[in-house]
């Protein structure tokens, strides 16, 4: 089901999980559409302890006074205009799709990178350009017709975080125009689809067989981490260098890399330099051992 005129649409029911889905909801809020409802994934437990913490859109929504719910099927007892996805983490049933119009914000250039990691992936893919698309949501993963679509070059040192963080403003800024000048005619994707699976927690394995480029690129997804002296050692930032460079320079299959944050076992994060001179560190000393 299209979405309906931009007259037309003044209460939207809202669903997301993580902190990304929280700028749009406010936006929302701020434009001055009803939020009939919420629904956000069910409170869970994070890090080590038992309390189970709601999702950081729930916290948001509850902050902002909306009903909130972890139940998809709850959206059959609201009456509303458009519902808005934004990183939910489930798929809509057909039902509610030819019930009531979905929009999507997608955090990449569709068909490529469908799927649940398309900004990671597209940093380890070495992608010169990503982008966001507004789109119908369709029964299937991603495939729905686009209505904008805005592209932005990826920094060579951007982080994960911080390229998100521009697309989260691009994607809002999209979503609020089309509510006020109208969605337009919808647009099939054309390409072949590439899929953007999750990060897992071998890939945030350094393999220092790859080059700089490639082992850069990990670093700034995040979560990267070696061994050192038979600990592990996570690598916050990098930055690629030649041989010649002052710091803790280190020789990849193809090319340097300097360490700028790291953080041994059991201790906070830190100047790779402080950590060097502390750990009596050289360069013919190498990781992953």
């Amino acid at each position: 089901m299209s979405a309906a005129p931009p007259d037309v649409i003044r209460r939207i029911v809202y669903l997301g999980t993580p902190g990304l889905a929280v700028p749009p909801l406010r936006a929302l809020v701020d434009a001055g559409y009803e939020i009939p409802l919420v629904v956000s994934r069910a409170d869970a437990r994070r890090g080590r302890g038992t309390q189970r913490m709601p999702s950081p859109l729930k916290a948001a929504a509850l902050e902002l006074g909306l009903p909130v719910t972890d139940r998809l099927a709850d959206l059959n007892e609201v009456d509303a205009d458009l519902a808005v996805v934004v990183a939910y983490g489930h798929l809509i049933p057909e039902t509610m799709l030819s019930r009531l119009a979905f929009v999507n914000l997608h955090f990449s250039l569709l068909p490529r990178w469908r799927g649940a990691a398309p900004v990671e992936r597209a940093i380890l893919a070495g992608d010169a350009t990503t982008g966001v698309c507004l789109m119908d949501l369709d029964i299937e993963l991603d495939t729905g017709a686009v209505y904008r679509r805005t592209e932005t070059p990826i920094g060579d040192d951007e982080t994960l975080d911080e390229l998100r963080g521009r697309l989260v403003e691009i994607g809002t800024d999209q979503l609020v125009r089309a509510l006020a000048d109208g969605f337009g005619e919808p647009e099939p994707q054309v390409g072949d689809p590439v899929y953007a699976a999750k990060i897992t927690a071998a890939e945030r394995e350094i393999d220092w067989s790859q080059s700089a480029v490639a082992i850069h690129r990990r670093v700034r997804v995040g979560g990267a981490f070696t061994t050192w002296n038979g600990k592990r050692f996570k690598i916050h930032r990098t930055r690629l260098a030649a041989a010649s460079d002052s710091g803790v320079v280190v020789s990849t299959a193809a090319g340097h890399l300097e360490l700028l944050d790291v953080q041994p076992e059991g201790k906070p994060r830190m100047d790779a330099v402080s950590w060097a001179n502390g750990a009596r560190w050289s360069a013919d000393q190498a990781f992953g051992s």
